[in-house]
């Protein structure tokens, strides 16, 4: 089942008579906007904070958290 020409125009039309052009000029800024601020949420997961293919010596991570909480005591 497969839709023409002019099915999709009819469509269109009803549509623009139900909802009006300034209800679908809102409702497509909205979904343009959430498209969006799904795009750069799912960026921000593609960009690992922490890689953990690479190896991390001991002395490496206790000097790193130890210098962490150093900044954190100064700050309090």
């Amino acid at each position: 089942m497969s839709f023409g020409v002019t099915e999709l125009i009819i469509i269109a039309v009803i549509v623009l008579l139900l909802f009006g052009t300034t209800k679908l000029k809102s409702l497509g800024s909205d979904l343009g906007s959430a498209i969006k601020g799904f795009k750069s949420a799912m960026d921000e997961d593609e960009q690992p904070k922490l890689k953990a293919d690479e190896p991390t010596s001991i002395t490496e991570a206790t000097s790193k958290s130890e210098a962490q909480h150093s900044e954190a005591k100064k700050e309090s």
